[in-house]
């Protein structure tokens, strides 16, 4: 009985209520044995951030919780939550991200443009998307359906026509990627963060109960649920500024 008593208070002193949590989600793009581009983060990299997670006592949740927590169905997380997901479904993911998180077993948030998936040289393939989502750990989200500059198509688009735009790259993303994962997607990434109120009544309207962007700070409670903020991850992020990315996301209330 004493041990039982202990263990609930150690678990119950792990959690925090939701209303006191601001949690880092964290987006990566590509990964690699060696800097390609600006968004290529290096495969030693991100192992040495996940290292840094787990030395530091993070607990590494999944979006859902996280969304659950900002609704509230749920009311408490680890006190020291964050969030992995990884944008675009380019193929490293699979070649380098994947094994690394079935060595760690963390869960991962893969927002997909269908567009590219088993068509451009760069992406996954069905299959491999299909296979991350077996493991139980990967889970296949939205990034409309080509990845489109909402900006630059809102100027060069008539209003009713960027309208249109907008619903197809809303709604048919959601619908191949349900058909083709047959599970529902509900959960949308901006494309280069790019949102604005219009936006964000679009995506609602489509089925999405909440959309990401990449406006650097932490997911705070009363973020708006079709803007909630994302650090973009890169390259020179090392250990000593991960850490005290971290740090402040947590202190950020």
């Amino acid at each position: 009985m004493v041990f039982l008593a202990a263990a609930t208070a150690l678990a119950t002193a792990a959690e925090l209520p939701c209303n006191h949590l601001s949690v880092p989600v964290l987006v990566y793009h590509r990964f690699g044995p060696t800097k390609a581009d600006s968004m290529t983060t290096r495969t030693s990299v991100f192992e040495a951030q996940l290292a840094v997670l787990k030395r530091e006592g993070y607990a590494v949740i999944p979006l859902r919780q996280l969304l659950d927590c900002r609704t509230g169905t749920r009311t408490t997380l680890p006190a020291k939550s964050v969030v992995i997901t990884a944008d675009d479904g380019h193929k490293s993911v699979y070649e380098d991200m994947r094994p690394l998180i079935l060595r760690d077993k963390l869960p991962v948030t893969l927002f997909i443009y269908p567009s590219a998936i088993s068509h451009a040289s760069y992406a996954m393939t069905w299959e491999q998307l299909h296979e991350l989502q077996q493991t139980g750990l990967f889970d296949v989200q939205s990034h409309t359906y080509w990845h489109p500059n909402f900006k630059q198509e809102r100027r060069r688009q008539k209003p009713d026509d960027y309208a249109k735009f907008v619903t197809m790259q809303l709604q048919k993303s959601k619908q191949v990627l349900e058909a083709r994962m047959q599970k529902p997607i509900d959960v949308l990434a901006w494309p280069f963060g790019i949102y604005d109120e219009d936006l964000e009544r679009e995506s609602a309207k489509a089925g999405y109960v909440a959309a990401f962007t990449i406006d650097a700070k932490p997911s705070r409670p009363g973020d708006p649920m079709q803007a909630i903020p994302r650090y973009l991850m890169v390259d020179e992020m090392g250990e000593k500024t991960f850490m005290h990315m971290l740090q402040r996301a947590s202190e950020d209330k």
